[in-house]
């Protein structure tokens, strides 16, 4: 798995900057990133239209966010991080102050 926080630039609320893309994009029928399951408050999880593996995303009461890549590949993982880093740069870089990356190795 691989861990993400993204803090965002001068409060602006990055969760619901990347909840609103999706839904955008959606609707237009556009983008790889799309949302699944039941609506939780704070919580979103998100597959790949090609990568096999979700993403979820959590809001944190800081306004950071937090984000972790579960591949179902043994070395898929990647795919889907540079995927949500592009989608992130893409749409959100004027938003966002810094993204630290975090690998958690199973023993």
């Amino acid at each position: 798995m691989i861990r993400l926080s993204i803090v965002p630039r001068a409060r602006a609320n990055l969760f619901g900057l990347l909840v609103g893309k999706e839904l955008e994009l959606r609707r237009r029928k556009r983008g790889t990133l799309h949302r699944v399951g039941p609506k939780k408050r704070g919580r979103e999880k998100w597959t790949h239209a090609s990568y096999p593996g979700w993403i979820t995303l959590e809001r944190r009461l800081d306004g950071s966010l937090a984000a972790a890549v579960h591949s179902r590949a043994t070395d898929g993982g990647w795919q889907l991080l540079t995927s949500l880093i592009g989608f992130l740069h893409r749409h959100f870089h004027e938003a966002i102050a810094s993204v630290t990356i975090s690998y958690d190795h199973p023993e």
